[in-house]
């Protein structure tokens, strides 16, 4: 499986299954601070974590996906999606609205992306997710979950992999903090740096959680 991080929220998750080839984009944004997706983006599923430019720029993938863009339960080519509804704010969605988190199963790897969250899960939540294998966790603030806020979500879930997300990093989300802040959160002395996560089933580490800073392409 390979995931490659576009900046935001966005990723691309391409993995070979009994289908054949299949992949998934998360959260496609619009045209910001210089930086655009690439043109020859294209996936079998997009998913929408909810309404705005900076996640919902369909146009932006190729490929005809299908679209997923709130709670429920899918099957593409051997990937398995469930939307899971939360809110964008702390208030219950009265300022932001909604906000759907997505628990992805692909080839028995379990990936949890947890949108433009901007609040603590409950125990509903908790129970929607299991043996999380990789984590992609929003911490730079703004209106989703800042540093502090975002550690303490990965400890209620316990991911085997962390992947932090919707951030500044190589000129993309100047208004957003930096990864500093959530890597102290963490504990985190000397994260793996990675242009793309290439990971398998039986390569997932064991152990210790581990916090993985992919270079936006």
């Amino acid at each position: 499986m390979n995931i490659t991080w576009y900046g935001f929220s966005c990723f691309r998750i391409e993995e070979k299954t009994s289908a054949g080839e299949a992949s998934l984009v998360t959260d496609p944004y619009g045209p910001e601070d210089g930086k655009k997706l690439p043109r020859s983006l294209a996936a079998d599923i997009v998913t929408v974590s909810h309404d705005h430019s900076r996640h919902n720029n369909l146009e932006a993938v190729g490929g005809n996906p299908f679209v997923i863009s709130g709670p429920g339960e899918y099957e593409i080519k051997d990937l398995f999606v469930t939307g899971v509804p939360t809110f964008h704010d702390k208030v219950e969605g009265q300022e932001k609205g909604r906000n759907t988190m997505y628990y992805i199963v692909v080839d028995d790897v379990h990936i949890v992306h947890l949108g433009d969250l901007n609040h603590a899960l409950e125990a509903q939540h908790l129970e929607e997710f299991h043996n999380i294998d990789v984590l992609m966790v929003p911490i730079g603030g703004g209106d989703s979950l800042d540093a502090k806020r975002a550690a303490e979500v990965v400890r209620q879930l316990e991911p085997r992999i962390v992947i932090p997300m919707h951030y500044k990093s190589g000129g993309v989300g100047a208004k957003l903090d930096g990864v500093e802040p959530f890597l102290k959160a963490m504990g985190v002395a000397k994260p793996e740096t990675q242009n793309k996560l290439k990971l398998a089933k039986k390569d997932l580490p064991q152990e210790e959680m581990k916090v993985v800073i992919l270079e936006p392409q």
